[in-house]
């Protein structure tokens, strides 16, 4: 596992690069915010509320999601099959044994959640244990052993709560703007063209954030689909699991737009438009170019 998380670690500095880039971008836009309405304490509710929601999401967001999909904790001797190959993935890994869930869906799915490896939990759908047979079912299990190890799960929580941070700056500035609330030098020229640009900015900021968070979830989904691939040294059984969970058309009972970029795959089932507009906007990478990538892999 030493090659593979080299390369993780050199994606994680990547990562966290951009994220320093997101964090001075909600600093920005909560400084002109304020500044178009005479009011410093937008920026500190901006600072303040990004910290405070970073600390909440670090150390429950895995409870949240968990009981959002109603998972039940499985036990060794109720499903021994799947015990054993998430320990001997582990093993291998060199990772400590995550807590295994099971999420009463008939959709074949599965993700990875909590704040670190020693934390960390593994939630596959009912439908997935069977739909899927051993070796497709190791490979998914890799994969998201692989978000574990690369700290995916807390980069995903962290980017995801800067962007509704950014989102709910955007909708407070709309509203205060609209009741009145204006900057000293609004009866000029400069000081209207200054409110012009913060209500674009009010309204491009969220959708720049949303791209933003949208492109880490899917570049972490190509680094575990590669780490996954090494650590079971059989890509073929991960690109076959894939084919089968995006021809899969059951419907989860349990759909959320913020967590759904956990999942291995996007549990909103339907026909997937690919244009290069529309992909700016998916959770997950097409699954074409998600296989394509395993079977050319060389191990």
């Amino acid at each position: 596992m030493a090659s593979i998380y080299t390369q993780a670690d050199s994606n994680t500095r990547k990562t966290w690069f951009l994220l320093t880039g997101f964090l001075v971008f909600i600093i920005a836009i909560g400084w002109l915010f304020s500044y178009l309405l005479n009011d410093s304490a937008i920026l500190y509710f901006a600072v303040l509320l990004s910290i405070a929601m970073s600390f909440g999401s670090y150390w429950w967001s895995d409870k949240i999601v968990l009981s959002m999909y109603k998972a039940v904790p499985v036990e060794h001797n109720q499903n021994p099959e799947l015990y054993h190959i998430v320990e001997n993935l582990c093993i291998t890994a060199g990772l400590p044994v995550p807590k295994i869930y099971i999420i009463p869906e008939t959709q074949a799915n599965a993700f990875a959640t909590g704040r670190d490896a020693r934390h960390a939990v593994v939630a596959v759908t009912q439908g997935i244990l069977q739909k899927l047979n051993k070796t497709e079912l190791e490979g998914v299990l890799a994969h998201e052993l692989s978000h574990i190890g690369n700290k995916d799960m807390l980069l995903s929580t962290v980017v995801a709560v800067l962007a509704g941070v950014v989102a709910m700056l955007a909708n407070f500035f709309m509203r205060i703007s609209f009741w009145g609330g204006r900057n000293n030098d609004d009866d000029n020229k400069a000081g209207a063209l200054l409110m012009v640009l913060g209500i674009v900015a009010a309204i491009l900021a969220p959708i720049a954030a949303t791209m933003i968070q949208l492109a880490v979830s899917r570049k972490r989904e190509f680094l575990a689909d590669a780490d996954g691939a090494l650590l079971t040294r059989y890509p073929e059984g991960l690109a076959r699991a894939l084919e089968k969970i995006s021809s899969d058309q059951s419907p989860m009972k349990v759909t959320n737009d913020a967590a759904s970029s956990l999942f291995i795959e996007s549990p909103y089932k339907g026909k997937q438009k690919t244009l290069w507009f529309t992909k700016l906007f998916m959770t997950h990478p097409p699954v074409e170019e998600r296989i394509k990538a395993l079977r050319g892999m060389e191990i």
